[in-house]
């Protein structure tokens, strides 16, 4: 296991230890996020909740964010639409991205799925171009599994 996928490991078993017992969903993605903030010192870390036909910000770490997104738009809207992780190397370059901000450079959306219907998804930006690859999305699909 190199530093990285050791870094997620403790991370992921943090994240079951909070997620234990834990009723409150905003409460756990809350400390989930901090988690991960406290982990990896990401630009921004952060839940958005599917609400009616629109994503709507849960809790999160790092500056002010988008409010709401549509689906199909942007990465988080894309990911909730196909159901699946994206991993956007460089945000400029993909269709539509909505751009909360200027100094998010890269980004990585994992769709939270509970009975066949994305719940939420788990949204993280680095202002850094290429940060997130195969490591990145097969943890954090992990981290998630506890919803």
């Amino acid at each position: 296991m190199n530093e990285k996928e050791q870094k997620y490991d403790l991370l992921c078993r943090q994240v079951q230890a909070l997620a234990e017992g834990e009723t409150d969903e905003i409460a756990l993605m809350a400390n989930i996020c901090a988690a991960i903030q406290d982990t990896f010192h990401f630009w921004w870390t952060g839940f958005y909740r599917v609400i009616g036909e629109e994503l709507v910000l849960g809790p999160f770490q790092g500056p002010l964010a988008c409010t709401r997104i549509r689906y199909g738009k942007g990465v988080c809207g894309t990911a909730w639409q196909e159901q699946r992780t994206l991993v956007v190397p460089d945000v400029h370059q993909f269709k539509g991205h909505i751009a909360c901000s200027s100094a998010s450079q890269s980004e990585i959306v994992v769709p939270i799925v509970r009975d066949g219907h994305v719940h939420a998804v788990l949204d993280i930006d680095s202002e850094l171009l290429g940060h997130f690859d195969e490591t990145d999305r097969v943890w954090l699909e992990k981290i998630v599994e506890v919803f």
